[in-house]
């Protein structure tokens, strides 16, 4: 399936989003989705390190989301 990635900053105040950085990718199923994403969460050369990211359809149906810890750096990060 196709898949799209979105990394994306959290304003605490109101929760706004920004999306720092965005993908494409195919998966052949969710788990193999979360694992590309989470391999570009500590690759992707993004301006700023991301508070969350989203996983889409190609339809646009978000399919996933997951918040990264703050006390945890992009190379502590564990896969699921």
């Amino acid at each position: 399936m196709k898949i799209v990635i979105e990394f994306y900053r959290i304003r605490e105040t109101d929760k706004a989003h920004a999306v720092i950085g965005r993908e494409t990718a195919d998966a052949a199923n969710l788990d193999d989705a979360i694992e590309i994403a989470l391999r570009l969460s500590k690759t992707l050369n993004m301006p700023q390190q991301p508070d969350a990211m989203s996983i889409s359809d190609s339809d646009g149906n978000e399919l996933y989301v997951h918040r990264f810890s703050v006390f945890e750096t992009p190379d502590e990060r564990s896969l699921p």
